[in-house]
């Protein structure tokens, strides 16, 4: 099917005859590390143990619980991204056919991401014991992000979004902060784990397969599904700034820019008081990736749609085009195996501790070969 993935690959199209190839890298390169490339500095780390490449390592595994990695930035940049694209498409529909026609669009495709995220993880097969479906998930907080945060771009200007999102995420801080529930973790350990309010939560009211706290609550839980909308809603702030045609290229770029500041700075100063916790999507950490996306997008399209450099990102594109596609695929093929069947263990045996870099590069190549063929034959599949 010749179209984009609705909720991650929409249609870009600006409000002149170019696409914003900046946010087709952009999302590909978020995609790159998703399938695959950290194994590749993991990898190099078995090789070399050198200042660098520890640090490397280091930022490409998640936190325990406070604090933020690079590697943390991933999923909500992912989010993000998804409110970039939905200023575009989403208005673009509705001037096409109608504010109806984008309704139906958009919960359509809401459901079919939330059915592919229990299909993704699984269907009723996960957990040791009785199956039962894993109900929320990476692609499921996509699927409702892209949802609420859509009904409100259909419905909102600048302003109604700020206000959206300021209202999301300080509503989930006195939620969090000032509810009493049975356990409750007193001072800075109300928000510690299973001590706070969204883990309980979970446990209480989350059916089906919780992925942490012994299968108690779960990182994309019920209650932060809420601040989760707010990461959309500043994707969607930052698609209006590149929407703008009544601003020159640099006073896009540098409202990018300034947003990210103001974005990390609030975030940084709020962390003393609301921790910057990512699997309690705090309303600090929304922030904080909020403020490090802004700056990335704004990196992005000043190199290749301001200064036209932009060969160097067509692979990042390839994947960006069908990252949905190459998300599922990734999962249900499993590359590193399909690898290691090709090569075998003798061979991996023989490359001693380059093995694992070995899996990599080749995991890799199979992905970025399947998005290049898709890319190549103009096939981008719809969700």
């Amino acid at each position: 099917m010749n179209d984009t993935s609705p909720a991650v690959a929409a249609d870009t199209t600006h409000t002149g005859p170019q696409r914003l190839m900046s946010l087709d890298a952009l999302r590909g390169f978020d995609m790159f590390w998703i399938i695959g490339a950290d194994s590749l500095v993991h990898g190099l780390r078995k090789v070399s143990d050198a200042g660098i490449v520890r640090t490397l390592a280091d930022q490409l595994d998640h936190v325990e619980w406070a604090g933020f990695h690079f590697y943390d930035l991933i999923f909500p940049l992912f989010v993000f991204l998804m409110g970039v694209s939905a200023v575009f498409s989403l208005e673009k529909h509705a001037e096409r056919e109608g504010k109806a026609a984008a309704y139906r669009r958009l919960f359509t495709r809401s459901l079919l991401l939330y059915a592919l995220g229990l299909f993704y993880y699984g269907g009723r097969s996960i957990g040791d014991g009785e199956p039962m479906f894993r109900y929320v998930g990476v692609l499921q907080r996509i699927a409702i992000c892209n949802l609420f945060a859509g009904l409100i771009v259909l419905n909102a200007r600048w302003r109604g979004i700020l206000a959206w999102c300021a209202a999301l995420l300080i509503g989930y801080w006195l939620l969090m902060t000032f509810v009493p529930f049975p356990g409750r973790g007193e001072g800075m350990a109300r928000y510690a784990e299973g001590q706070n309010l969204a883990n309980y939560v979970d446990e209480v009211a989350l059916p089906g397969f919780k992925w942490d706290g012994d299968g108690r609550w779960d990182p994309e839980g019920l209650l932060s599904n809420i601040p989760a909308i707010g990461s959309a809603l500043l994707g969607a702030l930052a698609g209006l700034i590149l929407r703008d045609g009544t601003r020159t290229n640099s006073e896009r770029l540098l409202r990018l820019i300034a947003a990210g500041v103001v974005c990390l700075a609030l975030g940084w100063i709020w962390s003393y008081q609301f921790p910057i916790i990512k699997k309690l999507w705090s309303s600090t950490f929304v922030l904080w990736a909020g403020g490090w996306s802004f700056l990335l997008l704004a990196a992005f399209y000043a190199i290749i749609d301001v200064a036209n450099i932009r060969r160097w990102a067509q692979p990042f594109v390839w994947i960006g085009m069908n990252c949905i596609t190459i998300y599922m695929l990734a999962e249900l093929l499993n590359f590193p195996d399909l690898v290691r069947r090709v090569l075998h263990d003798d061979t991996l045996a023989l490359l001693g501790k380059y093995d694992e870099l070995t899996v990599g590069v080749f995991s890799l190549m199979i992905a970025f070969w399947i998005c290049w063929q898709l890319y190549r034959r103009k096939i981008f599949l719809r969700v």
